[in-house]
């Protein structure tokens, strides 16, 4: 329905409009306990006469806050940042923040320019999940010596002394790990190619799992087989090698990642092959991360799960710590959160 009320565009004719002045509007905006109950009320009644929305960079202009976070992300295809980047966004508005989410899209060079661009709109602090190996670091640095500045989901070990929050991976993979040798066989691990820090730290800490339980890492997958063929198409392309050869269609296979596993589930479907305890063959495939997609793929998809609400609860915590600070904390913040095993269908 289209109001009936007097669209204002500016904060001028408001202040003409409502009766007061234009700099008591504006205190009214950045804080209506800055002006006086009399005034508070006059605007208020005022506003309910007429149709206006405050510019939103506007009203931000004096303060010395701008109450916003900036966030970057890796990818907006996967459905694993859609979950943390949800918990970030609660956890700010709780805080009484406003997020600006930009994404690098698997670019460096995009990555480096929403960091420029956070650095122009004066964001109060920023949140960075870095690409991998192929980040500019010397961006990330500039970034970091502006503003308060935290790490999530994943950390680049050129950078170690900066606040990190994510998924303790020895724990996460060893767990996963573990779960396969007592189930079925020694699992084999389907890696990526080394571009991407957490796939490392995971493949790192298979091969000490499966020392610690003494039995020999085979690691396959670390080489690129497409161009551009990473997560699903990765996964589903080293598995039809392997299993069109006849290796593996037995064997326990721990994926770097959920995505890669779910390339996995193709390989084998189309090999006619069945992985999961209850089927025929002893084939198990097994991810990590807990995508949301995982209870619906054929079958179902154990996995372990990061528990993404309080890696962006946490993170959004100690960002808004700093923000507040007076002045930068002198000890590294890093919080990493257990996986929990998710036990469904395919292994």
């Amino acid at each position: 329905m289209q109001s009936d009320k007097k669209r204002i565009d500016t904060m001028e004719e408001l202040a003409v409009a409502i009766g007061v002045s234009r700099p008591t509007l504006s205190r009214y905006f950045q804080d209506p306990e800055r002006v006086s109950r009399t005034s508070r009320d006059r605007i208020a009644q005022g506003l309910e006469r007429v149709e206006y929305v405050p510019n939103f960079f506007a009203t931000r202009l004096n303060r010395k806050s701008t109450g916003m976070i900036g966030v970057i992300i890796p990818y907006l295809n996967d459905l694993f940042f859609t979950k943390l980047l949800e918990a970030i966004e609660r956890a700010a508005m709780e805080a009484g923040f406003t997020v600006i989410t930009q994404c690098s899209h698997s670019d460096p060079l995009i990555e480096a320019r929403a960091a420029e661009t956070f650095m122009s709109m004066s964001v109060d602090g920023a949140l960075v999940a870095p690409l991998g190996n192929h980040s500019d670091m010397k961006v990330h640095d500039r970034l970091r010596s502006r503003l308060p500045f935290v790490l999530f989901d994943s950390r680049p070990k050129n950078m170690p002394d900066v606040d990190f929050v994510g998924t303790n991976h020895d724990q996460s993979t060893g767990l996963a790990t573990e779960y396969l040798c007592r189930v079925g066989k020694p699992p084999v691990f389907l890696a990526m190619p080394r571009v991407n820090f957490n796939a490392m730290e995971r493949e790192h800490a298979y091969i000490a799992k499966m020392d610690e339980l003494g039995h020999e890492p085979q690691i396959i997958g670390t080489e690129m087989i497409q161009d551009n063929g990473l997560f699903e198409a990765h996964g589903e392309a080293v598995l039809d090698r392997e299993f069109a050869a006849g290796r593996l269609i037995d064997s326990s296979i721990l994926c770097v990642n959920d995505r890669v596993a779910i390339g996995a589930l193709r390989a084998a479907a189309s090999h006619g092959l069945e992985p999961g305890s209850k089927r025929v063959g002893g084939l198990r495939i097994m991810g990590h991360d807990d995508y949301p997609l995982c209870p619906y793929t054929v079958p179902s998809l154990t996995t372990v799960a990061q528990n993404v609400d309080e890696i962006g609860r946490t993170a959004v915590s100690r960002l808004v710590g700093a923000i507040h600070a007076k002045k930068s904390p002198e000890e590294q913040f890093v919080k990493l959160f257990d996986g929990e095993i998710k036990v469904r269908g395919s292994a």
